[in-house]
């Protein structure tokens, strides 16, 4: 057996130290992952900007700071829904660790292309009767996060319609037929009509060009005032709405501040950019190694009233003192 000197032995022990020492440096060095956000929306860049701004904030609050130890990557429809297979399919090809979205028909999109990547949703339509979740407690997929909608919202809407046009007997509905979320919304608003002897008047519109015609049809009905369902193509194209509406002189309701904002009459919703801030607890739970499958889905607590008085005097509209004292901000 060959016996070693201390030399020998000290030169080894040395180069081992120097190897591991070497090792453990070069570990240090690798730049650790930043993780990728990936943003899915059916509206356009600007309609949706304000939300993507409070996820941002969200994020900030937690420790996050894009593009130093976060990234995000948005993607915009346009309020085309054609359009949202492909852009998810970018945030997949990407390899996104999360792909947030802002409503039912993207996060339906994003599902479709992966079981594997957990998507948040920031308010959404009912997600359990979309097929999103297995059920709100426990999601059980890898979909969770934020839903918009409750069950007595469209009976508030409508309420608030007859509050503010007592003989209003035919209520106009502006929705897109291809969004999976209407089928259940539509049970619970013509059962709310039926209760308040209201008839609808059904709106479809699935492109830009379809508003012109849709307004006709509402004065040809003789409807007495107008809802606007949740839409991304509807959000997109809000200005235009809320003009047709001021030019055919009809009272009308929308789901979310951003409309009031720009001129409409009155919304009464959840706010957008809250639930899109709150967006950023899920991701932050799931990026520390929550599992979407186990966080609940969190249904609105709060829904907000706001109200325009310039445009309800520009058609001649006079708002009840019972509704404004309700209402969560009322601009003059």
């Amino acid at each position: 057996m060959r016996i070693l000197s201390w030399s020998a032995i000290a030169q080894t022990l040395s180069l081992g130290i120097t190897l591991f020492t070497l090792c453990v440096c070069a570990e240090a060095q690798q730049p650790k992952k930043v993780p990728r956000i990936g943003f899915l929306s059916g509206q356009s860049r600007s309609s949706g900007q304000s939300q993507v701004d409070a996820f941002r904030q969200g994020l900030r609050d937690y420790g996050y700071v894009e593009d130093k130890n976060i990234v995000i990557d948005d993607r915009y429809a346009e309020g085309r829904e054609d359009l949202l297979h492909d852009l998810a399919g970018d945030l997949v090809r990407l390899k996104v660790d999360i792909i947030l979205t802002s409503s039912t028909v993207a996060a339906i999109a994003a599902k479709k292309l992966t079981a594997t990547i957990p998507i948040v949703l920031a308010g959404t339509g009912d997600p359990v009767a979309t097929g999103l979740v297995a059920n709100l407690a426990r999601p059980g997929g890898n979909v969770t996060g934020l839903s918009a909608v409750s069950p007595e919202l469209s009976t508030k809407q409508l309420d608030l319609i007859r509050e503010i046009v007592p003989k209003v007997s035919r209520v106009a509905v502006l929705y897109d037929p291809r969004n999976p979320v209407n089928v259940p919304a539509w049970k619970e608003i013509e059962v709310t009509a039926t209760a308040f002897r209201i008839q609808l008047v059904r709106l479809e519109v699935r492109a830009p060009e379809n508003y012109d015609s849709a307004f006709t049809t509402a004065a040809r009905k003789r409807a007495d005032a107008l809802l606007v369902r949740r839409e991304p193509l509807n959000q997109t194209y809000r200005t235009r709405i809320i003009s047709l509406a001021e030019r055919s002189k009809l009272p009308a309701i929308y789901p979310l501040r951003p409309y009031v904002e720009v001129g409409g009459l009155m919304s009464y919703g959840t706010d957008n950019a809250e639930l899109s801030r709150r967006a950023a607890t899920y991701v932050d739970k799931i990026l520390k190694g929550a599992k979407p499958a186990d966080l609940p889905v969190e249904q609105p607590k709060k829904f907000e009233l706001i109200v325009n008085l310039k445009a309800a005097k520009q058609i001649g509209l006079t708002i009840p003192p019972s509704v404004l004292a309700r209402a969560d901000k009322v601009i003059k």
